[in-house]
Parts: structure tokens; sequence; C-alpha cells
């Protein structure tokens, strides 16, 4: 069962039935490096993102497919992701 009524976290969008957010960084370098430190928060929740990387962009989708949609877990992490952006 998703959770699908809860609020979105801020700075985050529903898209395609995923939470959803694009982030822009001075150079590929930063945009690495906060990959590096998503994944580090990823695995210590065991939730991973679906993501992708071009140059200084990076594009993350959150979902949890073995529940068919978005839940408190990937609203957590959404969350844990946007305070390194902070």
């Amino acid at each position: 069962m998703t959770e699908t009524d809860e609020p979105v976290p801020e700075g985050w969008d529903v898209v395609d039935g995923k939470l959803h957010r694009e982030l822009t960084f001075a150079d590929f370098s930063e945009a690495f490096g906060f990959m590096t430190r998503v994944a580090l928060l990823a695995e210590q929740a065991d939730h991973h993102p679906d993501w992708s990387n071009s140059w200084n962009k990076v594009v993350i989708d959150l979902v949890s497919h073995d529940r068919g949609g978005i839940t408190d877990r990937d609203r957590t992490l959404a969350e844990r992701i946007s305070e390194l952006v902070a």
C-alpha cells in the first residue's frame, strides 16, 4: 500500500508516481561529491535512488518499487538528501 496522499518534502515534486528532484551544481566535481554523500545515506537507509548525472546536473527519483509507489521511506530519504543541499 502506498502513501501517496502524504505531503511532498520541500524542494521535491511528484513526477510519474515518484518523488523527483533536479539539482544543478557549479561543476562535475561538486555534483559527483553530492552524489557520493547521497550514496552513503542511501546505503545506511538500505534504500537506493534511481538517479542520473550529466556534468553539473543530478536528477533523483525515489519510489518504493516493492510497495508500488511513494512511501514514508522515500519521504525520509528525500528529507535527508535535502539536508545535504541546504
